[in-house]
């Protein structure tokens, strides 16, 4: 039975004499080390988990999610399908779409884009592009026949651009000249420009009225396809497998969205699930840390051990005393690393910042990272799992130098006494 004289012996072990500063000195070392450890554990996590929740959002803010195309990618007789899918539930919205690789000229500059030929109506039923537009311009801006684009902000200062000026669009259909073949070539004006916040539609996407789209690409009264958004985003694959039944029809391809960018959030995923290994590794070594801290203690506390075995102390209270100190030790660190790692995930976003403008350094380049900034998403969940598994390699920590005092023999050791 646990006795308050293991605990009272245990605590006091805790507190440093003159000729155990070193000691103190090794167990302040541990204290800190888990301390860290868990603090950098917890803030690397909620970075990820922000990343992946930002990356999601910023995605579905461009992709729609479910959609249906057809298999030559042109899909013909699309509003009655349109009708039939206002009838069928878990769709909450759609939008038809026109879409293909151009190149895009403007002066010297040069870009091959994606162009999306959208309904400016019907599009943020589906996509969040309408509340994404710089300097007051909106979608409606986009009229029918008059050959208006928005560009995404990268893409517009690669090209040098602004709004009101005019660019090239070089589509891949050809047409037949007594010259020869060459391609088609319309120009456009610039009524305005949209920023997402994620580099591969900022940099590669542009957006012209449906209507022109389907004259530059020659579909006539076809478009490419169907964009959907469904009541459950997470369930976006079975929901878009229940469609797929509902259609019976072997003219239609559908995906959703998960399919289009599904190496990115395994490849979070994966990362999550590696950088979590190596970091718990660094709160193991600092939690077994305290083997080599209570080893010295049972080293240097081998004559009072000794005493209290003779004063009738059993092994077992023996080890829980020296259990009771490596559990102190551990749980401070403990305690000081998560409310460490939270403070630092609540409040990641303005440190980084900080960081930046004082070293003048750019921690996440937006031509190279997806998002630009660093998300930081604390999930309490994250935080009990990992402040437990620090706490029970800390108790594990004990068990061997707790066991190794329990087997002092007082007749040895007072003997030289």
């Amino acid at each position: 039975m646990f006795k308050p004289l293991i605990l009272y012996i245990g605590l006091r072990y805790t507190r440093a004499k003159q000729r155990t500063q070193f000691i103190s000195f090794i167990t302040l070392t541990s204290v800190f080390g888990i301390a860290l450890g868990v603090t950098a554990l917890i803030a690397v996590l909620s970075v990820m988990n922000g990343f992946e929740a930002e990356l999601r959002e910023r995605i579905l803010g461009m992709t729609s999610h479910s959609t249906i195309t057809g298999i030559d990618h042109r899909l013909s007789n699309w509003e009655k399908l349109q009708d039939k899918l206002k009838e069928t539930p878990h769709v909450e919205g759609m939008a038809p779409f026109v879409s293909g690789q151009v190149m895009i000229s403007a002066d010297r500059q040069v870009s091959g884009t994606l162009i999306r030929g959208i309904n400016p109506i019907e599009e943020p039923k589906v996509s969040e592009v309408a509340e994404k537009m710089l300097n007051g311009h909106k979608l409606t801006d986009l009229v029918a026949g008059k050959f208006q684009i928005i560009l995404g902000a990268e893409l517009a200062n690669y090209l040098g651009v602004f709004v009101g000026d005019k660019i090239t669009i070089i589509s891949p259909q050809l047409n037949a000249t007594p010259a020869g073949v060459i391609p088609r070539l319309r120009r456009f004006t610039i009524v305005g420009i949209f920023k997402v916040g994620m580099y591969e539609y900022d940099r590669n996407m542009a957006l012209i009225h449906i209507k022109d789209a389907a004259k530059l690409f020659r579909l006539g009264n076809d478009v490419s396809g169907l964009r959907l958004k469904l009541d459950d985003v997470f369930n976006a694959p079975q929901l878009t497998r229940e469609l797929g039944a509902q259609l019976l029809d072997q003219n239609y391809l559908l995906s959703d969205w998960t399919k289009a960018h599904s190496n990115f959030f395994r490849a979070i995923k994966t990362e999550k699930r590696v950088m979590f290994i190596i970091m718990l590794l660094i709160v193991a070594v600092a939690a077994f840390n305290i083997v080599s801290t209570l080893v010295m203690v049972v080293t240097d506390k081998r004559g009072d051990i000794a005493i209290l075995k003779t004063q009738g102390l059993s092994n077992l209270s023996v080890m829980g005393i020296f259990i009771v100190l490596g559990t102190v030790i551990g749980a401070i660190g403990t305690l000081l690393g998560t409310l460490g790692g939270v403070l630092l995930a609540l409040n990641i976003e303005t440190i980084i910042p900080a960081i930046e403008n004082f070293f003048g350094v750019d921690v996440m380049a937006a031509d190279v990272y997806y998002i630009s900034e660093v998300p930081s998403k604390l999930v309490w969940e994250d935080v009990f799992q990992i402040a437990l598994m620090a706490f029970i390699l800390s108790l594990l920590a004990t068990l061997y130098p707790a066991w190794q005092a329990s087997k002092v023999n007082p007749a040895e050791v007072l003997r030289y006494e």
